[in-house]
C-alpha cells in the first residue's frame, strides 16, 4: 500500500498505465505520481504537449498517451522520479526502458545491469544502452529487460547495490 510502504497497489497501476494497443505503438512515458503535491515540472517540461494542463498546482499529472512519443524530457524533469518510458517494440523479446537514475557513477553503454522492481527487489539483468546525464536534472539511464518484466523494472541498481547487505536486513526487521 502506497501510505505504508511506497509502492503502489496494482489498482493505482491500472489507472494510469497506457492500454496495451498504445504500448505496443512505441515508447510511451507512464507516470507514477501519486501523491497531490505542489509540482509541474512534468508539465512544463514535454515539447508535444501530452502532459495536459494542471487544474491547479497539487492536481496529479495527467498524460495523453496518443501525443507522447516518448522521448524522456519529464523523465529527467520529474524530481520525484515518477516517471520512466516503456518501449515494447524495441526487439522481439527485449523492451527498452528510460529510467530515471541518481546514483554516480551512472553506467555506461553496455554494461550489464540489475533491474529493480518497485519494491527495490532484483528481477532481471538487462544491458545499458544510453546513460543521459543533464545538467541540474535526474539523468536517465536507457537500459534492456525482457518485455515481460517491462511494466514491473522501475530502477537499476547502483554499482554498490548487494543482495545481502546489514542495513537491509535492519530495515526488512530480520
Amino acid at each position: 500500500m502506497l501510505a505504508k510502504d511506497g509502492v503502489p497497489t496494482e489498482e493505482d497501476i491500472k489507472r494510469i498505465s497506457p492500454p496495451k494497443e498504445r504500448l505496443e505503438k512505441g515508447p510511451v512515458a507512464i507516470i507514477e505520481c501519486f501523491q497531490e503535491i505542489p509540482c509541474d515540472p512534468c508539465y512544463t517540461s514535454c515539447p508535444k504537449g501530452a502532459i495536459r494542463p494542471f487544474p491547479n498546482i497539487n492536481a496529479l499529472p495527467e498524460i495523453d498517451f496518443e501525443l507522447c512519443d516518448g522521448c524522456s524530457l519529464c523523465v529527467s524533469a520529474c524530481p520525484g522520479i515518477a516517471i520512466f518510458v516503456v518501449d515494447l517494440t524495441y526487439s522481439d523479446k527485449l523492451a527498452l526502458l528510460k529510467l530515471p537514475h541518481e546514483f554516480a557513477p551512472l553506467p555506461k553503454k553496455g554494461e550489464k545491469a540489475r533491474l529493480l522492481n518497485r519494491k527495490g527487489e532484483i528481477v532481471g539483468e538487462g544491458e545499458v544502452v544510453r546513460a543521459i546525464k543533464f545538467k541540474d536534472k535526474t539523468s536517465v539511464v536507457w537500459v534492456t529487460a525482457p518485455k515481460e518484466l517491462a511494466m514491473e523494472v522501475r530502477a537499476i541498481a547502483p554499482p554498490a547495490y548487494e543482495e545481502e547487505n546489514e542495513l537491509r536486513k535492519l530495515v526488512e526487521g530480520e
